[in-house]
């Protein structure tokens, strides 16, 4: 079985496109969108559009939770005060522009998915959040304590945990008292940080056949994909949206 997750769109709508484009070429049977929809570009309406009109299942991010109550509060950690001014800003256009049948559907959105997987050794739990299994704006970063981690697996009851917010993909393998936990960053459709501007997403290959211990049971492919980066950098700079946002877009920060 495979499974193709995505998050973090927020309201790039060239990337979305271009991931669209991408996955149709993966044999895949089942996704999954991991929220943030909207903040920072100029297409809310048009992402969130397409999320709908393909009936992906999707999940609500912080972004989302913020624009759909029409609240001036995303959820975000901005570090500075220079951030928090730009962040001000981003969810001020987004909410003057979403429009009303789009921010019903943000704030309608679940707050998780959770999916049983029957290995050969028994069921195992997928679990499908936006930044923690504990808070929608949880930071899970790739250095996060091991035993902070395995914690949080144990308070969820999963085996496989999946996620976004971080804007930066990775996999780690955890392990305790003779129990494997997989924690799965998924990257960022539309706003990447990690040094890299192109779209990431994630495609998960279960082989039921074999004992969830077995390595060959899970395969994580991390997927990066080219997109018109330049022509969403220069809608952002048509906007009052600030200009540094199309500059990260570029830069991937």
């Amino acid at each position: 079985m495979r499974i193709a997750l995505f998050s973090d769109v927020h309201a790039n709508l060239p990337a979305l496109l271009s991931f669209f484009e991408d996955v149709e070429r993966e044999n895949i049977d089942a996704w999954y969108c991991l929220g943030d929809l909207v903040g920072y570009a100029p297409w809310p309406n048009e992402v969130i559009h397409e999320i709908r009109k393909r009936k992906i299942p999707t999940i609500a991010g912080n972004y989302d939770v913020g624009v759909g109550l029409n609240s001036d509060d995303c959820g975000c950690a901005y570090k500075t005060d220079e951030e928090r001014h730009q962040g001000a800003q981003s969810i001020a256009f987004t909410n003057a522009n979403v429009g009303d049948e789009e921010r019903k559907y943000l704030r309608q959105l679940p707050q998780h998915f959770a999916l049983d997987l029957p290995f050969a050794d028994g069921m195992k739990r997928l679990l499908l959040v936006h930044g923690s299994p504990r808070k929608v704006n949880e930071y899970l970063f790739e250095d996060r304590e091991e035993k902070s981690m395995i914690r949080i697996f144990q308070q969820a009851g999963c085996d496989v945990l999946c996620f976004g917010h971080t804007h930066v993909p990775y996999h780690r393998n955890l392990v305790s008292d003779d129990k494997t936990f997989h924690a799965i960053n998924l990257g960022s459709i539309g706003k990447p940080k990690d040094g890299d501007p192109r779209g990431g997403y994630v495609i998960l290959h279960f082989d039921f056949t074999l004992p969830f211990q077995n390595p060959q049971s899970l395969k994580v492919t991390f997927k990066r994909f080219e997109y018109p980066v330049e022509l969403t950098a220069a809608a952002i700079r048509q906007t009052e949206l600030p200009d540094i946002f199309a500059e990260k877009l570029l830069k991937a920060f």
